[in-house]
């Protein structure tokens, strides 16, 4: 009959003080399986630890020098709780296999001697059950993952064209305001009204510079929202390097860089191919991860950009990865999801909005790639960056579909959550 499962993926792990018993396990069973072998609970451990990935069945003699193997069970199920435990052991010990129930949420109680064929049937049972277990936790991180790329997606093109659209009328009221300004003082000389002869002349000529480089702000932050979910992807006509492009960014934002001491690192191999993109707004990408950078790191932070060439398995399609990474604090663990939100304030500044990411987000969006990140509390964070070498523009057609097949799902999640609430 086929097998369907590849008993040698994972490794047994098993323990016992007698070395006649180790030696006559591993004759036994080392055809069928990759076999570990320790003869007292701290080897275990060690082993445990140092094959954390690989160790899929742990079996374990229950009386031995020391500590007694339900110990292990119970400490093992702390280290990897996925790892199928089974207790072994001489004696009729009822108190024995109660605790290791309890405390190991073992998978099986065997008596020694053991049948061979027996045991050879319950180790591919239980490596059966492993392997499952293993590839539906898998499926179910890569689902969540989809789901959560898919939410963000829908939620930063969502809050980008509202944005846009009040954006609009904010900055026909804003004329009114910007008009005043301008003609506030030369009405004042009209009036013969002298600043001077004022109790507090420095306070109208401050506010009146502030409410201007406000103004000024809110313009650029208008500016930046109707663009960047305006941008229509494709197709490209400018061949770039990579390099020249990061370099270019790098140039704008080097006083910056400057004034925070804040060191830019570039490790671009000679290798990458070039990228068919829209030159100005692909600069305007790093332009904009820079600025965000400068903002939320420390004085005299590190920031460090490598890349590599990809070669997608499924379709020999050639793409570019790029990791920016810096050595800041990182943010709350609560922050990742919202992180592309243009509301966002990734600095504890109310001035300072994720509008630079937004238009990353937009940016990347357009020319085929993805963007994600990894957060490290306490020591950094990791922007990951995928670019097709040559993208291929979405037809009107098909991003309609796509947003479609998008907002179907969304539905039929949304039926079941309220089902099952």
């Amino acid at each position: 009959m086929y097998n369907f499962y590849d008993y040698k993926r994972y490794v047994i792990l098993y323990v016992d003080d007698e070395v006649q018993s180790l030696n006559q396990f591993t004759k036994a069973f080392e055809k069928t399986f990759r076999i570990l072998t320790a003869g007292n609970v701290k080897d275990a451990i060690g082993l445990l630890e140092e094959h954390r990935m690989d160790i899929g069945i742990l079996i374990t003699d229950q009386r031995m020098p020391g500590e007694q193997g339900v110990r292990l069970l119970e400490q093992a199920r702390q280290l990897q709780p996925r790892v199928v435990r089974i207790l072994t052991t001489a004696y009729s010990d009822l108190d024995a296999a109660i605790e290791a129930v309890n405390a190991g949420a073992i998978y099986r109680y065997i008596h020694k001697p053991w049948d061979p064929p027996e045991l050879e049937s319950t180790l591919r049972r239980a490596m059966e059950f492993f392997i499952v277990q293993f590839e539906r936790d898998q499926l179910l991180r890569e689902k969540l993952s989809v789901l959560h790329k898919m939410m963000i997606t829908d939620r930063v093109i969502s809050l980008g064209v509202l944005a846009a659209g009040i954006g609009h009328h904010v900055r026909n009221s804003l004329v009114a305001v910007r008009t005043f300004l301008d003609l506030a003082p030369s009405k004042l000389n009209e009036e013969n009204l002298n600043l001077d002869e004022l109790r507090n002349p420095n306070f109208w000529i401050d506010f009146y510079q502030h409410v201007l480089s406000q103004v000024n702000r809110i313009t650029s932050l208008l500016h930046t929202l109707e663009t960047a979910p305006s941008f229509a992807g494709g197709p490209f006509t400018d061949h770039v390097k990579l390099r020249d492009v990061l370099s270019a960014a790098a140039d704008t934002v080097s006083l910056r860089l400057a004034e925070k001491e804040i060191v830019l690192i570039g490790n671009i191999p000679d290798d990458i191919p070039e990228l068919t993109v829209d030159n100005k707004k692909f600069t305007r990408l790093f332009e904009a991860l820079l600025e965000d950078e400068i903002t939320i790191l420390p004085q005299g932070a590190r920031i460090e950009i490598t890349a590599k060439a990809l070669t997608l398995p499924e379709n020999e399609e050639k793409w570019v990865q790029i990791e920016i990474r810096d050595d800041g604090p990182g943010l709350p663990e609560n922050s990742i999801r919202a992180i592309f939100d243009p509301f966002f304030i990734r600095a504890d500044q109310p001035k300072e909005f994720g509008l630079n990411l937004m238009t990353c987000y937009f940016i990347t969006y357009h020319h085929g790639g993805d963007i994600a990140v990894e957060n490290n509390p306490g020591t950094g964070v990791l922007f990951r960056l995928k670019f097709p070498v040559n993208p291929k523009p979405m037809d009107p057609c098909d991003e309609e579909k796509h947003f479609l097949s998008k907002a179907l799902m969304n539905e039929v999640l949304w039926e079941r959550l309220l089902a099952g609430s």
